[in-house]
């Protein structure tokens, strides 16, 4: 009997702190959804149901006369926003108070997400203050011979997978590409994830975005339970592959940059610069200015940058040109004005690809631009209150530690931002025609002190990827093809398509017969 009682207790004490939160909207007066115990507002996303991307847009248009509305992650409030000039005050003028992500929950990361993307506080703004040199126009300059190496490599496989007529998924292909871009430019290696099927460095990137029904409970309990759960790995799978073979790469290197100018030598070099030291953007003397903050550069650091490097390129790139070829795919006309842009460039290059060739592809950049409009990669942002924050006006002040959430891919399809936003007009992006409010929404690659310091790089590595294609071929639909291909619910915050996304690639000397 004492047993029972017992369990009664901790199920009531559980039920007390699960929904401990769940009137905090209601006391500000703010619109939100209701929450359910464990889940809130997120059952969907937990169980891989539905990816996170999905449910924050359909939550963004179920309130359409609202500018923000309150919800739930699990047992936290969070807050979507839904007004431009909200969403500018938090990831750009009011940084200060919001520089931290909050994607994984707890102040204890496990090794791998010891990066620029997923660090927080000092071990971000350390890690960016380091590393921002590293991407600098001279040092993409440097490393473009490789990414036009790769970039023929694929117009050579494409070729050899067209001629026998099938169709071939884009995502498939464009995946290879890019992992033989990362492995080349990443870490000094011959990835030939192209031309071998079973490719390990390909495995990697796969293992890198499979998530299971395993990991989808961990990621609860650590929303749950962020302090209990910090030794909980979400990407212990990969960890020691991938630590491994950073180290045996610094090792052959004999710990020094070996003169690629890829990314290896770039963080050796941050290495071998010693010690990063900076100001605290988290502890602060009592005169209020920043603390002094330290970071050192070992092998875990460098391991975890690769991994970024690896999965924020992997999955972005990959799924953004293929959904371009998709797009082109069921626009013939868009395709055409790109094959004559793409032609007259290379004519005045000697028909080969460089980096200022590519540079004087606009139209190709306006088209890559408006398939991440209408599917952006990065489908939210999400930032985290550091210390109690009033919105101008007085609209609403909410407190420290509550989530902050910008649905990207909401506001790119937004009828009161854009005219048809379902059609695929590159046009959009013409200077004359691409206004203010439209820049500040447009978010494919974040804005403000957080936003992807390897936008250009992945922007370049695209853009050339999508020249050799279109060089060489024409596409259009597969028999197979979904003109509203379906987007993988276990997805999180990179949204990717479920099952592919099969086209016909046709030599354009004998696109009649295809």
């Amino acid at each position: 009997m004492i047993y029972l009682a017992i369990i009664l207790v901790l199920l009531v004490l559980l039920y007390l702190y699960n929904v401990r939160n769940f009137d905090y909207w209601k006391k500000k007066g703010v619109v939100y959804a209701k929450p359910i115990i464990f889940f809130g507002c997120a059952a969907k996303m937990y169980l891989l149901l539905e990816s996170a991307v999905t449910s924050l847009t359909n939550f963004y248009f179920e309130h359409p006369n609202e500018k923000f509305i309150g919800s739930f992650r699990s047992t936290a409030p969070s807050l979507v926003l839904r007004d431009p000039e909200m969403v500018k005050q938090v990831i750009i003028s009011d940084f200060v108070y919001f520089h931290e992500r909050g994607i994984v929950p707890g102040k204890s990361l496990e090794p791998m997400f010891m990066n620029l993307f997923f660090g927080e506080g000092d071990l971000w703004r350390l890690l960016r203050q380091r590393l921002t040199p590293a991407f600098t126009s001279s040092k993409l300059k440097a490393m473009f011979p490789l990414i036009v190496e790769r970039a023929e490599h694929l117009r050579a496989r494409t070729l050899k997978a067209a001629v026998n007529g099938h169709a071939i998924d884009a995502r498939d292909l464009m995946a290879r590409y890019t992992t033989d871009f990362i492995g080349a430019c990443g870490f000094g290696l011959d990835a030939d994830s192209l031309n071998d099927e079973d490719s390990a460095f390909r495995k990697l990137g796969v293992n890198i975005f499979t998530f299971s029904f395993r990991d989808g409970v961990v990621i609860l309990l650590k929303d749950m339970f962020p302090t209990l759960t910090r030794k909980l790995r979400i990407m212990g799978k990969i960890e020691n592959e991938l630590t491994t073979l950073v180290k045996e790469i610094i090792r052959k290197r004999n710990y020094k940059p070996s003169g690629r100018h890829d990314f290896i030598d770039l963080l050796l070099e941050c290495k071998n610069q010693g010690t990063v030291i900076g100001e605290s953007i988290e502890n602060f003397n009592k005169d209020g200015t920043p603390k002094e903050a330290k970071l050192e550069f070992d092998d875990i650091i460098i391991a975890a940058q690769v991994f970024v490097f690896f999965a924020a390129g992997f999955e972005t790139s990959s799924s953004a040109t293929s959904y371009t070829l998709h797009q082109l795919a069921y626009n013939p006309e868009v395709q055409e004005k790109l094959h004559k842009e793409i032609d007259t460039v290379l004519a005045k290059y000697n028909n080969k690809l460089s980096y200022d060739a590519i540079k004087e592809m606009t139209y190709l950049e306006w088209s890559f631009k408006e398939a991440m409009r209408i599917f952006p990669s990065l489908g939210y942002l999400s930032r985290v209150c550091r210390r109690k924050y009033t919105f101008p006006g007085d609209i609403l002040t909410i407190d420290e530690g509550v989530s902050v959430v910008v649905p990207i891919q909401a506001f790119h399809i937004d009828p009161q931002y854009w005219d048809n936003p379902q059609e695929f007009r590159p046009e959009r992006f013409h200077p004359d025609e691409f206004n203010e409010i439209q820049k500040s929404i447009y978010l494919p690659f974040g804005d403000g002190p957080r936003n992807c310091i390897g936008a250009r790089l992945g922007l370049m590595q695209s853009l050339a990827g999508l020249a050799a294609i279109l060089s060489q071929f024409s596409v259009k639909p597969a028999p197979e093809s979904k003109r509203q291909p379906t987007v993988d619910p276990t997805s999180h915050v990179v949204q990717s398509i479920k099952g592919g996304l099969p086209l016909l690639f046709c030599e354009r000397k004998n696109v009649k017969l295809c």
